[in-house]
């Protein structure tokens, strides 16, 4: 498994694009498993799971709309899920559980909620609020798309659409929760290596630069 960091943020088409080609690569056994760490430059993008608004790109992975951009911390697994692994709600739970990991480490309340995808935060007063939104699609049992965690982007962004189907206000960020928290950079290796447990994979470091 390779784990890759793109640094700064990155045109959504452009990284779209490149995991199509390389999860068809993967699906032929010219490549191995890799995962991508970056952040996306301003975008709202919709899943299979709703209506595609004015200006969003239409995209495989399950779910409904969203938004992506700086300070949201994005992987992007493209895993040959093979044997036992051959079953998506595991690889999901997987990611899941990788993002409660990093989001215990740092001490905050991460929690699943049982009829939605994604990491919650739990709140000292009210439901839980949702951190991470996650959505995969498959082809020929190599999975690609993955999990959003919101670190410290706009909160405002999400204010122009019904993210993953709830309102706005079900969005939360870790800065708001977790004093002085760290950068971005400061929890690529943290994520990566927790998804390399979750997901049963070796983890030798991250590779930075372009691809």
């Amino acid at each position: 498994m390779t784990f890759h960091h793109l640094q700064g943020p990155r045109d959504y088409a452009t990284v779209h694009a490149w995991m199509s080609g390389r999860v068809d690569s993967r699906a032929r056994g010219e490549v191995g498993d890799l995962v991508l760490l970056l952040e996306h430059q301003p975008v709202v993008t919709a899943g299979r799971g709703g209506a595609v608004p004015d200006g969003a790109i239409s995209v495989e992975r399950g779910g409904d709309v969203t938004w992506h951009g700086p300070g949201q911390l994005v992987a992007y697994p493209i895993l040959a899920l093979e044997g036992a692994k051959r079953d998506l709600h595991r690889h999901l739970r997987a990611l899941e559980q990788a993002v409660i990991d990093v989001l215990s480490a740092a001490g905050l309340p991460a929690v699943r909620d049982p009829r939605n995808t994604g990491v919650w935060l739990e709140m000292p007063l009210g439901p839980p609020r949702k951190v991470c939104s996650i959505g995969v699609a498959c082809r020929r049992w190599v999975t690609w798309h993955g999990l959003a965690l919101n670190l410290t982007p706009s909160m405002a962004e999400f204010g122009q659409i019904n993210p993953c189907g709830f309102a706005p206000s079900v969005m939360t960020r870790v800065a708001d929760h977790l004093p002085d928290c760290p950068p971005l950079a400061a929890w690529v290796e943290p994520l990566a290596m927790a998804l390399a447990g979750r997901l049963e994979v070796p983890f030798d470091g991250i590779l930075a630069g372009e691809l």
